[in-house]
């Protein structure tokens, strides 16, 4: 199946007279008639279910869909994608492993590394994504477990170098993670890009309706853990689940097996059924509103950069943009996504005071969904961070954050001039 119609009917499939569209199963236990076939599962000999929290036909077929997306060969949905982050971390790092990490990536991603994991005794090693390949090595060692960066930074909107990062992580044998949630696999799928494991928070575009919180990491097929050093969890026995050796048991599905029958089952963070039932139907329009969303960016973008009221745009689909080489080499043709961030001229006060002026466009602290937003994240999503980190991130007291929605793209154009003039 071609991309846009496995957003439409990827991984379910109806038998006779089964329901055309993929049910919801709310519930948190399954039955059956032997305690044999359930210690069969409890194996993973065989591929049922016994409790919603480790695994739920619902959530599973969603996860099949977004590992067909992606171009994967396993996923795992979580609560959040918080929860996705945390949960990739924590599957390879013990107290003393290092995260080598792009600073320019979302504000709830930077503090879960640098303050709640550093409390963990993880420690992230920070780099500008535009770092040169030695700067970078610099920072890596025999404890580092894991690289990792946004395709699209949020809210900086650099754009991902992914053959210089692919090559420094597989020189060194070492997971190449990226964060795919603002471009999502309609303009790049980072597993073909050199990427061993993809995330997404699900609660953006994937679901595109601001309607249900979620998060998902889907792994590749090239990574091997077989005999590499850095990761013993994955060929030693694992004596909490029957002594399963991950890598010789499960192959290329290794890290997803493993992050659901270690952490998914002792940390709980479970995405419900509910959840996966209403953003897999969001999913079946990714194409089409991805479409629409880089579409109406690009004019936003082109507006906004001949406003006198506007100091600066950062968008990939602007040819003058810093990042224009690199979208046009990684993105789907004419592609560039649906964020513009921008400075409005007289600092942060100005920028509020623009931001109050809008009428369609609202102020929330979410983006990627059908309606178009806006945030000053220095002063929400962001707070968190130092002056000192704020400027690491790319983040100018200025910059407002527009998630540029799919309505007509003149009200949306009109609603900006207004609050501008």
């Amino acid at each position: 199946m071609k991309f846009d119609t496995q957003c439409v009917q990827g991984a379910y499939k109806p038998g006779n007279g089964d329901a055309r569209v993929l049910p919801l199963y709310q519930s948190t236990t399954f039955a059956y008639d032997t305690p044999e076939q359930l210690a069969d599962i409890f194996d993973l000999k065989d591929p049922g279910y016994m409790y919603t929290r480790l695994g739920n036909p619902t959530v599973n077929c969603f996860e099949e869909k977004l590992a067909m997306l992606e171009g994967g060969v396993a996923a795992l949905c979580t609560s959040s994608g918080q929860a996705a982050s945390l949960l990739c971390v924590t599957n390879v790092c013990n107290a003393g492993d290092n995260v080598v990490a792009m600073s320019k990536i979302y504000g709830g991603t930077f503090n879960l590394l640098n303050v709640t994991l550093r409390r963990l005794g993880i420690e992230t090693r920070f780099v500008d994504p535009e770092a040169s390949e030695r700067e970078i090595e610099a920072l890596i060692d025999d404890r580092t477990k894991l690289i990792f960066g946004e395709t699209l930074a949020n809210p900086a909107m650099t754009v991902l170098d992914f053959d210089k990062l692919a090559a420094i992580a597989h020189k060194h044998g070492i997971l190449f993670a990226v964060d795919n949630t603002l471009a999502t696999p309609y303009l790049v799928k980072p597993l073909q890009r050199g990427a061993d494991l993809v995330l997404h928070s699900t609660t953006k575009y994937i679901d595109g309706h601001a309607s249900c919180v979620g998060g998902a990491f889907v792994c590749g097929d090239k990574f091997d853990f077989t005999c590499n050093p850095r990761y013993p969890m994955f060929n030693e026995p694992d004596e909490s689940y029957h002594g399963m050796r991950y890598q010789r048991d499960c192959g290329a599905a290794a890290f997803v097996v493993k992050a659901r029958a270690q952490l998914l089952r002792d940390m709980g963070t479970t995405m419900s059924p509910f959840n996966a039932y209403l953003t897999n139907i969001g999913c079946e329009t990714l194409h089409l509103r991805m479409q629409r969303h880089c579409d109406n960016a690009m004019r936003v973008a082109q507006m906004l950069q001949s406003h006198p009221a506007v100091e600066w745009v950062r968008y990939a689909g602007l040819e003058s943009d810093e990042n224009h080489a690199n979208a046009v080499k990684y993105f789907r043709a004419g592609c560039f996504g649906g964020m513009v961030t921008f400075g409005v001229r007289g600092g942060r006060a100005a920028a509020a005071e623009f931001m109050k002026k809008l009428e369609l466009i609202k102020i929330v602290t979410h983006i990627a969904d059908a309606r178009s937003c806006i945030l000053h994240p220095a002063s929400t999503t962001h707070r968190q961070l130092s002056d000192e980190q704020l400027v690491a991130c790319g983040i100018r007291d200025n910059l407002v954050r527009l998630s540029v929605g799919i309505e007509d793209v003149q009200d949306i154009l009109d609603d900006l001039q207004r609050a501008l003039d």
